[in-house]
């Protein structure tokens, strides 16, 4: 496993992580057996940051962490989790005050200090009010967070949330789909010190390579329900791009697979071939995903024409789809 440093918070963690928004829900039918398997092979692996929500399965997700916690007392990890999006209504004002939210991850990951708080795609206003980054600093101080951060949708919100000196971490979908924030946006965190996190590397599942114009999604996968953002953004499902034409680029992307390279271990090792991503957060449901996100890490970097070959792949089947609305 690689490590690399979380921004200014002295914590070193894995290039690998673990994404457990597919634990919790809205990605189809959860197994938590399976579930916990997944959580603990990656800890036997060598990952130590998993990423959550309040809203994984309305909490769901953040319990079976502290399930993991239990009974894994020797191991050290940390867990990164998420607030605001239970606002109701989702309204830039909300997010001056999300105590409640908090003291709730609180009790569900049973311990009294959360690792790292992230507000959960706020509304692009957030970033124009210092006095929720200051209720951040408040808490911090009081000893409910170790840290805080942000999980965005758009560039320009990146780019704002890391003028606030109290940001440690901004979590952003970057993958061979979303390659825009590499742009501006990865120099940028790279140099104030702010640690990236790389949600959705393999676009829902999409750069898995396993998915058919006849594959079948559950009336409670996202994947089924949201391609056009029908209960969020858009761009939270297979990045924004449309399902059959991500499958068109899936077909030739697999034409540039090195020789014994899955799709998917491919499409993480590029997201680390950039040093300003601290860590990729895939999911995976099972021991046998895990280990194949992982061992991602351990592949040797990608020579340089296949990264021009990828480059151009994107361009000419992504890019006019997605590159210039987030």
């Amino acid at each position: 496993m690689i490590y690399r440093p979380l921004g200014r918070t002295g914590w070193n963690i894995s290039a690998i992580g673990f994404g457990a928004w597919a634990i919790g829900g809205t990605w189809g039918d959860t197994d938590d057996t399976a579930a916990m398997a997944a959580l603990h092979r990656a800890l036997d692996r060598g990952v130590n940051f998993f990423d959550t929500a309040d809203v994984y399965g309305d909490g769901h997700s953040e319990r079976l962490l502290a399930r993991l916690k239990r009974e894994r007392p020797g191991d050290a990890f940390h867990i990164a989790t998420k607030a605001g999006r239970r606002l109701n209504p989702h309204v830039a004002e909300g997010y001056r005050d999300l105590k409640p939210f908090i003291e709730r991850s609180l009790k569900n990951l049973e311990t009294d200090t959360l690792d790292l708080l992230q507000l959960h795609c706020p509304p692009t206003a957030v970033y124009a009010m210092p006095e929720v980054f200051g209720a951040l600093d408040d808490l911090v101080r009081e000893g409910k967070l170790r840290h805080y951060g942000v999980s965005v949708e758009r560039i320009d919100e990146a780019l704002a949330a890391i003028k606030f000196p109290g940001v440690q971490s901004v979590q952003i979908i970057y993958n061979l789909f979303r390659q825009r924030p590499a742009e501006v946006f990865l120099p940028a965190a790279r140099a104030a010190q702010v640690g990236v996190l790389a949600r959705l590397p393999l676009s829902s599942g999409m750069l898995s390579g396993k998915f058919t114009r006849d594959s079948q999604f559950g009336a409670d996968d996202h994947r089924g329900f949201n391609r056009q953002g029908e209960a969020f953004d858009k761009g939270e499902t297979f990045s924004g791009v449309d399902y059959e034409q991500g499958l068109a680029a899936v077909e030739e992307l697999r034409q540039l697979l090195p020789e014994g390279v899955s799709m998917a271990r491919l499409a993480l090792r590029w997201i680390l071939m950039n040093e300003a991503v601290t860590t990729a957060i895939p999911g995976g449901r099972t021991p046998a995903q895990v280990d194949e996100n992982v061992s991602a890490a351990d592949l040797a970097a990608l020579p340089a024409p296949l990264m021009q070959a990828l480059a151009e792949l994107y361009q000419r089947r992504i890019a006019p789809q997605v590159h210039g609305l987030w």
